[in-house]
């Protein structure tokens, strides 16, 4: 597929970024106006979500948090801090590694957090349509890829 110049794109490609864009914008929003209500700041509610939903395998440090927030590691800190004196979220050493600190949500924490996700899942079946329309406007089709077969070096 040859890739088109920024000055051969199409009218209806804009759009269908911009689409995309306004979509993402209104969840983002609606999450942010949730967070708040539930009186915490948005940020504080991504990372009860990134800490409660990482990947199964991926221990749950400041470093770890901090890539699925995409921020700096003392950004990461300061929101557990917060977190922390909230009692929404504690830090314990690890039995394995001492040196390393784990992080868990407390049972308000928890409690918190399932109030949010019940409401943004809810949110998500109402708009999730029109994303996906917007996505397949500028992607096509979504397929599922088949997973990559790892090298034999790799094995």
């Amino acid at each position: 597929m040859k890739r088109a110049k920024a000055s051969e794109l199409p009218q209806s490609d804009y759009r269908a970024l911009a689409a995309f864009r306004y979509e993402i914008r209104k969840f983002l929003s609606f999450s942010e106006q949730a967070a708040r209500q539930a009186g915490i700041e948005p940020q504080q509610h991504q990372l009860l979500l990134a800490v409660q939903g990482l990947p199964e395998g991926t221990r749950p440090t400041i470093r770890a948090v901090a890539e699925r927030l995409c921020v700096q590691h003392h950004t990461t800190v300061a929101l557990v801090d917060k977190l922390e004196a909230a009692e929404l979220l504690r830090r314990e050493r690890s039995q394995r590694d001492r040196r390393e600190v784990l992080l868990s949500l407390t049972e308000r924490g928890a409690s918190l957090l399932r109030g949010l996700s019940v409401i943004h899942r809810a949110r998500l079946r109402d708009v999730g349509p029109h994303m996906v329309a917007a996505l397949s406007a500028i992607v096509g089709e979504l397929k599922p890829k088949a997973p990559r077969r790892r090298a034999l070096k790799d094995r």
